[in-house]
Formats: structure tokens, C-alpha cells, sequence
């Protein structure tokens, strides 16, 4: 039995936890009576959740570690998984608080907030509205068609039978009528399998994109295999035929002048003078009607224009020369500290130009294809090149160009090519998320689509613009997808959210790739994590995509690290999956993955089923997941 004294301080430590809570609910509701507007503005079905995510932005703006821990102590909820409830999460502690000391419990009316037993189930209808019914006991599955999709009926129909529910369609590629192939085959596929696939078009978007690049020197390069210790185990092979152009396939077949191909014999040898200047010595292996066979034991460089010349015993037989050679891939080789000027025109860029002393006389230079840049970029500002492959900053910047210094490139050194994107996360760039292209291929989605993303969206007023667009082409039905994808976007979260729920049908996608690039994969977890706990306060389901289990889909076995990445997505309501060729063993992965996490959590919240490992019964306790960072 406690003493006087221990009760005494444990009431004043409950009568503190009551009042810091009171603290919170005042917070909350004040901030409510300010955003009264927006609320007001949100589609009915939605004025909970968007009440609820405005209480769950004020208590966020506390840091509530040291009261989730006091009330851990005490025995109450952490609180650590109340963004799908706040309101009433809040109250049924206090509720508590003042049972314990007699008092009468000053309820608030909660019948305008999501309660703690219906939260999840109105998030659940709310995502099968929008993205359709989920598999039992698993995660939606949404898949990237590949332009073979067009053509071939039967890759629709097998990925469907796997268990596809949202064929996704990516606009910033094939056209129109690629795309009408596509749902084509996919409404037959239901019909074939009796179930029902949901059809998303994703809007290409304003994307930064580098500009073209100069071909490489039409040079092929032949090398023999060496062992440890540079000894030659198999020469190089080159074939040769009478020809103009290089032919491609599986062998490059390198041209070469018709009458020497004509005189040529076994054991004879074409001798030569490389790229490098070195003479070069090939045996003729094979002569055939359309073809000669020749191998070397040094490495080789051919070019365009060669002088082969066809000896037999040392005496020359005939004279001719390599024809045309396709050149090699465009690219700007690039190291840190490296310069490399990025330019408003698209003149095809080029690497450095150096001096006899490989000293650099002018810079590499690319252009960029979006001009708009050029009007916000400053000094110091940092640019990523490449999915985050190069990273430099801006030292000289002018209303044509700017000049970054490399600060890294690749794992040392790295080639940067054509059609690349760019990302500015320091730049503030008044780009609407809808281009010229987005909005006349939205005449045809709006007719053919379930859901339609929207990419690189920044503000609210991106979302206004599509919701004005679809109302012109009368769909305000179609569902709409926020694809999270950069900073201003993350930043803006709540305001977007807001502005979306002005219709029921909604969802955001966090778009890890473009996201990492701009945010630093160092907090892109962090960063994931908070998307989560903002979708469940609105109750807009998420979408988790980019790379999940990429190395399946392309090489038929997971990497360690994205099956753990699979596990982790199933907390979203729908897993995108981009195409490979081992898709249909990806979706069965994941589909199992989702099925057996789906067993031990929902969302953000954990629950404890038997541990198989325990030989003796333990008490199920209701035990909060950590607190978020504040």
C-alpha cells in the first residue's frame, strides 16, 4: 500500500500529465477554429479526416517525447500511433485522468472527428474507392507497362491472372494509340479472368532533362582474354564483310572493302594501323560466302577509314578499308572538380577540350530543356545530374548559362549522357506541374483512365489547375494521384493534402526516386516515414513506389535490402512495381510478403500475435509503436 506521501506525488504528476494534455486539446482546437475556411472547403466525406489532420499538425508542432514517456510510465497510451484519431485519442486519456480524480470529464463533441475504433475502416473505404478493393489479407499491387504491351495481349493477360490491380501507364512514353492497345487488352483480360483492374495514366510532367550530346568517334575496340598474369587464353575475334556500314545483332560485323574479301584465304593476314597508331597484325581464321573470321592477340582499335591491307607470305595482295563504323555512346566524361557549363540552348554538348598538355582549354557543356531555369538559378545553389549519379554546385551563373563544379561523380568518375534528369532542390522554379503535352493527353485519359497522376506537382495551385481541367473535360469523377516527388512538394504537404480532399477520390504517391535525389537519401527514410503519418491523418491512402524489388523484376532474385523494403511498403495501401523481366515472379513475391506482414501490422500500428519461439502463455498488452520525432 503506498504512503501518504507516494500518493500525494503521483497525484500531482497525473494532475501535470492533465494539464499538459488540456494544453495539447486547447492547441488543437484553436488552430481548428483558425483553418474553419479550408475545413469548410473539403468534400464532405473528408471534413473528419481533413479536422483531424489539422489537430495532428498541432500537436506535431510540440515536441511530446517527454510526455509520451510520462504517460508510458503511467500507464496510458504513448500516443505513439494517434495521427489516425487525434482528437479522440486525446480525450479517452483524459478521460482517464479524470475518472482517477473524481472529476467530471469536460468531453469534447467528437462526432466530428475519426474515432479510434473507425479511423482505419474509413481509410480502408476510402482507399478501395479510390483504388479499388484490395486483395484479402494483402497490399494492392500497381504495375509500369512496358511498350510491349501494346503488341502483346498475352503479357496484359498473364499479369493480370498474377494478380495486378493498377495497370500503370506512363504518358512520357509511346502515344495515344499505344495506350488504347493497352487498355484494349487489359479490359479483355478482365473479362477472361472476372476481375476488375484499375487503369492509371501518369502525366509526363515538366521533367529537367539534359540536352543532346555530340556522338562519340566511330571506333570499335576489339581485346583479347588474358589470365592473372596478362598471358593471352583466347584472342580477340573480329568479323569482317564486304560491306559499307557496321551491321548490328549479336557480333558487330565490321565492314571492310569487297576485294579483299574477295582474295582473302585461310592463314592469311590483314595488317593494319589502329586508332592508336599501333600496327596490328590479324589472322584470317575463317573465309565465308558473307563473312571473314580474323583473331588478334593484341588489343585493337578500328575506326572508320582504316588502311587494312590483305598480305599472303609477306606479299600484298590487295589494299581496301574499314567502312562505316557506328560511333560510340554520346557522353561527357566527368570527375569531381571537374567545371562543365550547362547552357539555355540545345547545341549538342560536348566533354572538355584540352591542350597538348591535357590541360583544360573550355569546359564541358550541356544544354538543359527547360529554359525557365536560367531565371532562378544562383551561385551556390546545388544541381544533381543523373538520378543523383554527379552532384555540383553552381559557382558563375548568367541569364544563358551556368557553370557547376563537380563535387562527385559516380565512384570517382562517371560518363554523363543525353536526356538525363535534373534535379534543383535549392532552386525555387515557377514551373506548373501540367505542360502543354500533359493537357492534350488528358482529353484521352479522362475518357480511358481510372486514376491520372500528376508529376513534379509543387503547390496547391498545381492541383487547382488539374481539378479545373478536369472539370472541363467532366471528370471530376477520375481519381487523382499527388506524386510526391520533390522538396517544395514535401514541404508543402499538409496544404496539398488539404487541397486535394476537396474531392474524395485521391491518393499521393511517394515517388522515392526523384524525392532522394532532391531530399538526400541520408533522410529519405525519415522523410518516407513522415508522408505516412500526414496521408493517415488526412485518410488518403499511399502509394509506395520506385525500385521495390527492382533487381527481381529485372534479374529474378532480390537483393537482401529490398526484401526488407518490401516488407516496409505493405504499410501503404497500393506498391508500384516497374516492369522486368521476371514481373510475374515479382508480384507473387510481393503479394506473399504483403499477406504475412499483413498479419502482424496495420499501418504505423503494431500487433503482437504468439511468439512461436515462447514456450509458456504471456498476457497480450497493448504496446504503442515509438514516439515520432517532433
Amino acid at each position: 500500500m503506498a504512503t501518504p506521501s507516494t500518493s500525494h506525488d503521483a497525484d500531482l504528476g497525473l494532475s501535470a500529465l492533465r494539464e499538459r494534455l488540456l494544453a495539447l486539446q486547447r492547441h488543437a482546437l484553436e488552430t481548428e477554429r483558425h483553418g474553419e475556411d479550408e475545413i469548410s472547403l473539403v468534400h464532405p466525406s473528408r471534413r473528419a479526416a481533413a479536422r483531424n489532420l489539422v489537430d495532428y499538425l498541432a500537436v506535431r508542432q510540440h515536441d511530446l517525447g517527454d510526455l509520451q514517456r510520462a504517460l508510458q510510465r503511467s500507464g496510458f497510451s504513448s500516443l505513439g500511433v494517434v495521427q489516425g484519431h487525434v482528437m479522440a485519442s486525446i480525450d479517452a486519456v483524459l478521460a482517464v485522468l479524470d475518472a482517477l480524480h473524481g472529476r467530471a470529464h469536460a468531453a469534447v463533441d467528437l462526432s466530428n472527428y475519426p474515432s479510434i475504433d473507425g479511423a482505419r475502416g474509413q481509410l480502408r473505404e476510402l482507399a478501395e474507392d479510390a483504388l479499388g478493393p484490395s486483395p484479402a489479407g494483402g497490399v494492392r499491387i500497381m504495375v509500369t507497362m512496358p511498350s510491349d504491351a501494346a503488341t502483346d495481349p498475352a503479357l496484359i493477360q498473364h499479369l493480370v491472372a498474377e494478380g495486378m490491380d493498377i495497370m500503370r501507364v506512363n504518358c512520357a512514353h509511346d502515344g495515344p494509340e499505344a495506350w488504347g492497345a493497352m487498355v484494349g487488352h487489359l479490359r479483355a483480360a478482365e473479362q477472361k479472368h472476372g476481375r476488375r483492374c484499375r487503369v492509371c495514366f501518369d502525366l509526363a510532367g515538366p521533367k529537367l532533362r539534359t540536352g543532346p550530346v555530340a556522338a562519340g568517334p566511330e571506333v570499335l575496340r576489339f581485346k583479347p582474354v588474358r589470365d592473372e598474369l596478362g598471358r593471352v587464353t583466347a584472342p580477340a575475334l573480329i568479323a569482317f564483310w564486304p560491306g559499307e556500314r557496321s551491321e548490328g545483332g549479336e557480333v558487330t560485323l565490321v565492314p571492310l572493302s569487297p576485294r579483299i574479301h574477295r582474295e582473302a584465304e585461310l592463314g592469311d593476314v590483314l595488317v593494319l594501323r589502329d586508332a592508336a597508331g599501333r600496327t596490328r597484325r590479324v589472322l584470317v581464321e575463317n573465309v565465308g560466302r558473307h563473312s571473314l573470321l580474323g583473331t588478334t592477340d593484341r588489343t585493337t582499335y578500328l575506326t572508320t577509314g582504316t588502311r587494312v591491307e590483305l598480305r599472303r607470305a609477306d606479299r600484298i595482295l590487295e589494299t581496301g578499308e574499314i567502312g562505316n563504323l557506328p560511333p560510340r555512346d554520346a557522353a561527357i566524361p566527368l570527375q569531381a572538380g571537374d567545371a562543365l557549363v550547362v547552357t539555355r540552348d540545345l547545341t549538342p554538348g560536348r566533354p572538355a577540350i584540352r591542350d597538348a598538355d591535357d590541360q583544360v582549354v573550355e569546359p564541358a557543356r550541356i544544354g538543359c530543356s527547360l529554359p525557365t531555369v536560367f531565371d532562378s538559378i544562383a551561385p551556390g545553389h546545388r544541381v544533381l545530374l543523373d538520378d543523383g549519379k554527379f552532384e555540383g554546385i553552381v559557382r558563375e551563373a548568367g541569364p544563358e548559362w551556368f557553370r557547376l563544379e563537380i563535387l562527385r561523380a559516380g565512384r570517382g568518375r562517371a560518363s554523363l549522357k543525353a536526356e538525363k534528369g535534373i534535379n534543383l532542390p535549392d532552386t525555387p522554379l515557377n514551373l506548373p506541374a501540367l505542360t502543354g503535352k500533359d493537357l492534350d493527353d488528358l482529353a484521352f485519359v479522362a475518357e480511358h483512365a481510372d486514376l491520372v497522376s500528376l508529376s513534379f506537382v509543387h503547390d496547391a495551385a498545381d492541383v487547382d489547375r488539374l481539378y479545373a481541367e478536369l472539370d472541363r473535360l467532366k471528370a471530376d469523377d477520375l481519381g487523382v494521384i499527388l506524386k510526391i516527388e520533390n522538396r517544395a512538394a514535401f514541404e508543402c504537404l499538409p496544404e496539398l493534402l488539404m487541397t486535394a480532399s476537396t474531392r474524395r477520390r485521391i491518393a499521393v504517391m511517394v515517388a522515392r526516386g526523384d524525392l532522394g535525389v532532391e531530399i538526400g537519401f541520408e533522410r529519405l527514410a525519415e522523410v518516407q516515414e513522415e508522408i505516412l503519418w500526414l496521408a493517415e491523418a488526412a485518410q488518403v491512402p499511399v502509394i509506395w513506389a520506385t525500385q521495390v524489388l527492382e533487381s527481381l523484376a529485372k534479374n529474378g532474385l532480390p537483393s537482401r535490402a529490398e526484401v526488407t523494403d518490401a516488407a516496409m511498403s505493405t504499410r501503404a495501401e497500393c506498391v508500384m512495381l516497374n516492369k522486368g523481366p521476371h514481373i510475374d515472379h515479382a508480384i507473387r513475391f510481393l503479394a506473399d510478403v504483403s499477406r504475412r506482414m499483413g498479419r502482424h501490422t496495420t499501418k504505423t500500428f503494431a500487433t503482437h500475435r504468439r511468439l512461436r519461439v515462447a514456450a509458456s502463455e504471456w498476457l497480450h498488452e497493448d504496446r504503442s509503436a515509438p514516439a515520432p520525432r517532433a
